[in-house]
């Protein structure tokens, strides 16, 4: 885990963590249903969260270097789920 709750000018990062130079960003959503945290990860959320990623990377060279993904984690009352690779840039 390199940091958590990471503002950035373009918004806030939940999760960064690295491991074997894969870096990932992971995005934390609670909701009463899993079914709706899903759906509050929309389109304009996901640029708003390859933006603040692109912000951290700027600042923060030398992370990544065997790539880098989006990750999301749902939360609601009947559990949880990580969804590795959710989205990608441009998506």
């Amino acid at each position: 885990m390199l940091a958590r709750r990471v503002r950035t000018p373009a918004g806030e990062l939940d999760l960064i963590a690295e491991r074997e130079g894969l870096l990932a960003f992971v995005e934390v959503k609670a909701r009463p249903s899993l079914a709706e945290a899903a759906a509050a990860i929309s389109r304009r959320q996901r640029a708003r969260i390859v933006a603040a990623a692109e912000a951290w990377l700027a600042t923060n060279p030398g992370h990544g270097a065997a790539g880098m993904r989006f990750d999301v984690v749902l939360v609601a009352p009947e559990g949880l789920r990580r969804v590795r690779d959710a989205f990608r840039p441009g998506d």
